[in-house]
């Protein structure tokens, strides 16, 4: 009974946790980009992106949550390899949250997480 409650529980956390990753539609992110004055707006542009839709799962500080934790990616994954897991996905993390320039531009910056 108790095995049958835990993966029940499992479960459930796991679905709600694929859940949040995959918010933001297109509404999200439309009209914003990067108006404004300053030297880092493509960096905060891409911020923006990774808090509205990858934050629920990599943490708000890339600390991790449901997902791993991204604060030095950049060690480990080269800007293209980024890219790949964006654009199609790991177990547990859909394919295709962002696209386009916008996942070019999280990819980019969370290149330079060291």
């Amino acid at each position: 009974m108790k095995k049958k409650l835990w993966a029940l529980l499992a479960s459930s956390c796991l679905a709600l946790g694929l859940a949040a990753c995959g918010g933001g539609g297109d509404d999200e992110n439309a009209g914003g980009g990067d108006q404004g004055g300053g030297g880092e707006t493509a960096s905060n542009g891409a911020e923006a992106v990774y808090q509205a839709n990858c934050s629920s799962c990599h943490g708000e500080n890339l600390e991790g949550r449901n997902g791993p934790a991204l604060d030095k990616i950049g060690g480990t994954l080269s800007e293209d390899e980024i890219l790949d897991v964006i654009e199609n996905g790991r177990p547990g993390m859909p394919a295709g949250i962002i696209s386009g320039d916008e996942a070019n531009q999280v990819a980019a910056w969370l290149a330079e997480q060291k």
